[in-house]
C-alpha cells in the first residue's frame, strides 16, 4: 500500500479504479482518454458516458470498468493550460481531490492516476507531477490505499 509511479498503458493497470483524463462533456478522445475508451469497448463507455451527459473541469464522475482489468472508470476533466494565470492549478488539485473523493466513496482500495491534463491540454509534466504528487500524498495521510501514477512511456 501507498505511492508508486509506473510507466506503461493505464488501460492495462489493475487497480480498483483507473481515472480518465477526460473532457467535460465525457467524449472519446486522444491519448488517456483514447486508450481507456479502447481497452473499455467504446460503444459500451460512450452510452455509460452520455447517460452522465457532462462533468465540469475539477469535479469527477464514475462509469463501470466493463472489459478493462478495473472494476470502474473515474472521469476527471483536467483544466487547459493558458499559462498558469487562470486558475489552472486549482483546477488540477481539484480533479486529484475529486477522483480521490470518489474513489473513496465507491469502497476502492487501488486506484490508477494518468499525469492529468500534461497530454494535450498542455499543462507543462513537471508542474503537473508535483502537483499530482502532494495532493496524492494528502489524501495518504492515514490511509491505507494504493494509488498509482501511471506515466505513458
Amino acid at each position: 500500500m501507498g505511492f508508486s509511479i509506473l510507466h506503461g498503458n493505464i488501460a492495462a493497470v489493475h487497480a480498483d479504479a483507473v481515472v480518465n483524463a477526460a473532457n467535460p462533456h465525457l467524449l472519446p478522445g486522444g491519448g488517456v482518454c483514447g486508450a481507456i475508451f479502447q481497452g473499455a469497448g467504446r460503444r459500451e463507455l460512450e452510452e455509460a458516458c452520455r447517460a452522465i451527459g457532462y462533468c465540469p473541469t475539477g469535479q469527477a464522475v464514475a462509469t463501470p470498468g466493463f472489459r478493462l482489468p478495473a472494476r470502474w472508470i473515474i472521469h476527471t476533466p483536467g483544466p487547459v493550460w493558458q499559462g498558469g494565470g487562470q486558475g489552472e492549478e486549482a483546477l488540477l488539485r481539484s480533479c486529484y481531490r475529486s477522483s480521490l473523493a470518489l474513489a473513496e466513496e465507491m469502497g476502492c482500495r487501488s486506484v490508477a492516476f494518468p499525469l492529468i491534463s500534461a497530454g494535450i491540454y498542455g499543462y507543462p509534466p513537471q508542474a503537473a507531477r508535483q502537483v499530482a504528487e502532494e495532493e496524492i500524498a494528502r489524501f495518504l495521510e492515514g490511509r491505507e490505499r494504493e494509488i498509482l501514477l501511471v506515466l505513458y512511456p
